[in-house]
Formats: structure tokens, sequence, C-alpha cells
């Protein structure tokens, strides 16, 4: 299949579709920013579909900004309301051979596409992720919040290998699949990610990309450091209470993921993360605090404060989960050119 401009090196006539899935109006200046992002790339998009969740007056507004563009789509969710849903209804609106993921809060560099396509020119890879840069509300990193859980906020953390290296998942917000990777393994499973306004959950992507690994013997998934995106993060979400609460969020939706997939396979990167990278942050910290650097000693005890509040979430989530009173389900995501 073509796209609509010059081709990628390596990987010839292989069209990507962009999906962003936007929910408010308060995010209005930051999805136009996202949509000329995407038209702005070097290797031009097949298509955007802008995929509304449950917001009718958005939807309409959106529908007339883009009345007249041939290259952007805008469409009401089709599922449940929440962000797996919404990725799904665009999955199988679409019609490309790759469908890339932008969040609405973020602008895709110029080079963003051009490097997932050349991921793609080896058959065995059937994701490529990129690294998501914060772009803080106050103009720069609170001194206390830890490199190490920028995640927390969306973004790409301290820990993850450098350079083009092979993944168990990527991360949502700026990845890339092939169409067949839901062919093979269905689509987001609702109810696992975000609804809208409610507890920042996560991680439907990793579990997607478990499911696809097992569903998919020998497929490769990569991040390429180089398809970087920039994520705003507002000012609410600069602060410790906000960092608290997504943290135990995140050991929620881990409880599901292990539900879903064991927890050998669904917490093996954590293990990693917890048993190497975390304690090199926390020594970071110290260290700076004995050398009197700024935030030092609060680095420290937010990583010690993140650890047992994500591991407080898992252990209530993995409560309900064995009550049966968490639950997720997985749909289909061909999609029209599946």
């Amino acid at each position: 299949m073509s796209g609509t401009g010059r081709e990628a090196p390596g990987a010839p006539g292989i069209g990507i579709s962009v999906v962003i899935c936007v929910y408010t109006e308060d995010r209005w200046a930051e999805i136009l920013a996202a949509v000329a992002s995407v038209r702005a790339q070097s290797r031009p998009a097949l298509e955007i579909l802008l995929v509304v969740d449950h917001n009718q007056a958005l939807l309409d507004r959106l529908a007339r900004e883009y009345k007249e563009a041939g290259d952007v789509r805008v469409l009401a969710n089709a599922g449940p309301r929440g962000l797996s849903a919404g990725r799904n209804t665009g999955i199988a609106a679409s019609h490309g051979e790759v469908i890339a993921f932008l969040d609405d809060d973020a602008v895709a560099e110029r080079d963003w596409l051009r490097h997932f396509a050349e991921g793609y020119a080896d058959p065995r890879v059937m994701a490529v992720g990129g690294r998501t840069v914060p772009v803080w509300a106050s103009g720069r990193r609170p001194v206390w919040f830890p490199e190490e859980f920028d995640w927390v906020v969306g973004c790409t953390y301290k820990g993850l290998p450098p350079g083009r290296v092979r993944v168990r998942n990527v991360l949502g917000g700026n990845a890339s699949f092939r169409r067949t990777a839901f062919a093979a393994a269905g689509g987001f499973a609702t109810g696992i990610g975000r609804g809208g306004d409610k507890r920042p959950l996560g991680c439907e992507e990793t579990e997607l990309c478990i499911r696809l690994t097992r569903a998919v013997p020998g497929a490769v998934l990569l991040i390429d450091d180089r398809a970087v995106i920039r994520h705003r993060v507002p000012a609410d979400r600069e602060r410790f209470g906000y960092f608290r609460t997504r943290a135990y969020a995140e050991g929620l939706s881990k409880a599901l993921v292990a539900r879903s997939v064991g927890a050998g396979k669904g917490l093996e990167s954590e293990r990693r993360y917890a048993t190497r990278v975390l304690p090199a942050g926390v020594a970071r910290g110290l260290r700076d605090a004995v050398l009197a650097r700024p935030g030092g000693a609060g680095r420290a005890g937010a990583i010690v404060a993140g650890v047992l509040t994500a591991a407080g979430g898992y252990v209530v989530g993995s409560a309900r989960a064995r009550r049966g009173g968490a639950a997720f389900s997985v749909a289909p995501a061909e999609g029209e050119n599946g």
C-alpha cells in the first residue's frame, strides 16, 4: 500500500495511519498541535484519525474544524468510554498497513514516522515505539521528581536502554503496530486503561504486547529512541499528590495484566526495574543529598514512596481480581482492510 508522500528507506510503500484519541475540549489547542505535527512529518501519514470519546460537542467542533481536510477523519468512539475502545475504533476504521498512536497532548518531531517505518523493514517486527520527552508546564522538571518515574507522566523513563532495541512492550502514547498484529492478537483490552477523567490507569499496551508475542511466536517489538514526541505535563501532574495517585493506579493495572498473562511475563520487566534501576536511583538521590545538590533527598524519597504505593495498588488489585471484582475484555480490532 502506498502512502501519500515519499517512501521510507527500508520499508517502501508502507502506509501508516495515525490515530489520536481525544476526549475533552480543554485540550483543544493541544489537539490541533498534535494534528499539525503529524501533517508536518518528513514521511507523510496515509491518514489521521481523530477518535472522540463520547463527547458530542467536541466531535461536532472537530468535524467543523477539519471539514475540508482530506487527510483527517473525525470519528466517534464506537465502544465503551475509554482509551482502549477509542484506539480499537481507530484501528477498525484505518486503512494503513501500520497504525501509529499519538497522545492528544503531544507533538511529534518531524522524523517520527520515518523512524517508525524503518523498523518495519524486518518482517518479524510487529510493533515499534519511540521516546517520549516531558514538557513541564512550569518550564522545568520539579527538583524532587525522579527520572526513573517519568512513566507517571506518560514519558520515557530512566532505565530503558538507548538506541533501537528489542523490548517486551512499547509505550502506548508513542507507538505503532502492524495491522496483522491486531488480526492475530485482537485489540486493546477495555477495563485496563484510562477512561476519561477517571483514575489514571494504564498498562493496556503492556497486556496487548504480551498477548501479541504469545499469538505470534518470533514477533519482534522495538523501541527506537529517535522516534521522538514531546508530551505536555500540566501543572497538576507536577505535584506529589498526582505522582502518588498514578503510582497506585499503576499497581492496580499491573494486577490486571498479571491476571491476563500471568505474573511471570506480566512482571518480567518490572522485576529488573525494581531490583536494579530503582536502587541505583535511590543511591544517586542520597549521594546528591550528601553533596547538598537540590532535590536529592526528595528524589530518593519519591522513589521509595512510589514503589510502596505501586505495591499497595498491586496487592489491592490482585485481591479484587481474585474476588472477581475487576474485569476486562479483549475486542477484535482487525479493521476494514484486516
